[in-house]
């Protein structure tokens, strides 16, 4: 499957309804273990700490050399906390309210 696939859709759209219905944190984590590779799961922590570095407001050049990423992938985590409908900021929003 490529990304142009339109099963690609489809499968993220299943998985999401099927995560969303979960309720339980530790089967997920376990879960996305299972199912990427080591480098995958590290590559998406990493993301996730970008989106929240951005949301702290660290510069990008901190969040380069702290992260080891590009500024590339930096630039497109703050575009997509700038749009109005950011699923990113949605989801922050989500995780800070049950961090309380």
């Amino acid at each position: 499957m490529n990304k142009n696939d339109p099963e690609v859709n489809d499968n993220i759209r299943e998985l999401s309804e099927t995560l969303a219905k979960v309720g339980d944190s530790s089967l997920i984590e376990a879960f996305l273990r299972s199912l990427l590779t080591p480098a995958e799961v590290a590559d998406i922590a990493t993301r996730w700490a970008l989106v929240k570095s951005l949301e702290k407001r660290i510069s990008q050049r901190e969040i380069a050399k702290t992260l080891g990423i590009s500024l590339c992938k930096i630039t497109r985590g703050s575009r997509e906390l700038k749009k109005p409908d950011s699923s990113f900021r949605r989801i922050l929003s989500i995780w800070k309210s049950g961090k309380a």
